[in-house]
């Protein structure tokens, strides 16, 4: 075992110095190789920390959204309907919800409107987010001017600016009074925006939605877990459109891949043809470009992936970021949790590495199998 440890690093020490003889061309191979695994491992990275962010906010969303249709769209739900739920066994409690979306024409940008349903806001009063002071230079005192339905205009001092710790959800966030919310959208008491169902057993919340969908059969049940699923979907589809755009890097790094092995250079050929004329076995020769291919593969792996997760996780993708988490006029600021999925990890390894290596052995073994007097010819 000692000997064949001392015979690999011989062939390492070998190896490293015949890639340093020829430093320029590895040098741009190297570099080529690691832009290619950074920005591959960018996308990879942050999509899969969007997904995992997701999943985190999802954990305290309710089980079951309640939605009243009318004509196969969203309608507002009557107030009767909360009582009708409440008596549905499983269920721990219904509340409904009032929330809706605020057009600003100074931000000309959209902003989310919500009664909170565990805090009281008092009348003429306003919680915003911070996303929403930074765009409007708005600060706590301040007097925030809304226009109602009617056309009336709404005047409501900020009583606080919602921490920036929070901003992934609460960028665009306003938090009001439910009687400021009736007047801003001209909703009468009695009526809510949807009805959220918490259930004391997960296991039975597809049971609860079939039972609330025969009471109820206007309404549109929608699970926690359908979310989930929906917001995966469209972070992949992002995740999809950005490796797209990235075909012609994967279809460079094949034709790099495909050149490497349609033959060695004739100074390497040279090389390999005097190691053979100097004792050097054929399988030495095929271990020590093997060595070599690893080295180079697995320094640009390395080297790539270091400076994705430094770009994903330090300085939160700044390259892909707007693809990735769609568009908006307030992008919140947020610092993503670092999570490396293991299994992208490996993907990511074989579409890189291992494709590289095998390339560097065809023609390697082609000429270590060929007669050394033939071959430095």
């Amino acid at each position: 075992m000692r000997h064949w440890i001392a015979r690999q690093r011989y062939l390492i020490d070998y190896t490293v110095a015949a890639l340093a003889r020829r430093m320029a061309k590895n040098a741009g191979l190297v570099a080529v190789y690691t832009a290619l695994v950074f920005v591959v491992a960018s996308v990879l990275l942050y999509s899969h920390a969007l997904k995992r962010e997701a999943g985190f906010l999802l954990q305290g969303a309710p089980e079951v959204v309640l939605q009243k249709l009318t004509a196969g769209r969203h309608d507002l739900v009557p107030a009767d309907y909360v009582e009708k739920l409440q008596g549905i066994r499983g269920v721990r409690s219904v509340q409904g919800r009032l929330w809706g979306y605020y057009f600003d024409p100074l931000a000309a940008a959209n902003f989310t409107v919500m009664v909170p349903p565990d805090r009281v806001i008092p009348a003429g009063s306003i919680v915003i987010g911070e996303g929403i002071a930074r765009t409007r230079g708005a600060a706590e005192g301040d007097v925030m001017a809304m226009r109602g339905s009617d056309g009336a205009l709404i005047l409501l001092r900020i009583a606080e600016i919602l921490p920036r710790d929070a901003n992934i959800v609460t960028a665009d966030l306003l938090l009001v009074g439910e009687a400021d919310f009736r007047a801003l959208f001209g909703i009468t008491p009695g009526l809510y925006t949807d009805v959220v169902l918490s259930v004391a057993q997960p296991r039975e919340v597809r049971t609860i939605a079939e039972k609330v969908l025969l009471r109820l059969p206007d309404t549109r049940p929608v699970l926690r877990e359908e979310i989930l699923r929906t917001y995966e979907a469209v972070f992949d589809w992002r995740e999809g459109i950005v490796l797209m755009l990235l075909v012609g890097a994967g279809l460079a790094f094949v034709i790099l891949a495909w050149e490497k092995a349609s033959g060695l250079s004739a100074d390497e050929q040279r090389e390999i043809g005097v190691l053979k004329a100097v004792g050097w076995e054929t399988g030495d020769v095929l271990t020590m470009k093997l060595w070599e291919g690893a080295l180079v593969s697995g320094f640009a792996f390395l080297a790539g992936f270091s400076l994705a997760y430094w770009h994903v996780f330090t300085f939160s993708a700044p390259l892909f970021a707007p693809v990735l988490k769609g568009w908006s006029v307030l992008y919140p600021d947020f610092r993503l949790t670092p999570a490396v999925d293991g299994l992208q990890l490996a993907s990511l390894f074989l579409f890189t590495v291992v494709p590289y290596v095998a390339a560097t052995l065809v023609p390697v073994w082609r000429a270590a199998v060929t007669d050394p007097d033939r071959v430095m010819r």
